[in-house]
């Protein structure tokens, strides 16, 4: 699976949320200050060309849908994110994050009673 850059990150996040859209609906789902309708047209075809996105006609113009599931995405993206800094150790991983975010002990229970329930 091809990296993402952030501006079609942030493209497919509002694709994830609306489920299908076209240009202008994209755009006007995106906070301030909004992008120009060439740019988010051209991340768009980039998406589709990668992969990530297809879209259907729609009179003139095309209703744009990921064809990725963003839960396929994060699994990706945390697992690189593994790889890449903590030598593929999703212990090191959570201690980091523990040590370095003040995590309480009643936090740390909440997300292993969490994790524990989708066993």
């Amino acid at each position: 699976m091809k990296a993402l850059t952030k501006a079609e990150e942030d493209i497919m996040q509002v694709l994830w949320q609306l489920e299908n859209a076209n240009v202008k609906q994209i755009i006007d789902f995106m906070p301030e200050p909004k992008p120009a309708y060439n740019t988010v047209s051209t991340i768009v075809r980039i998406l589709e060309s990668k992969g990530f996105v297809d879209y259907k006609k729609q009179g003139k113009g095309h209703i744009y849908f990921p064809i990725l599931k963003k839960q396929d995405y994060s699994n990706q993206s945390i697992n690189k994110l593994v790889d890449n800094y903590f030598q593929g150790s999703f212990k090191s991983m959570v201690s980091f994050f523990v040590k370095k975010n003040d995590i309480s002990l009643n936090e740390l229970e909440s997300v292993l009673k969490e994790i524990n329930k989708e066993e």
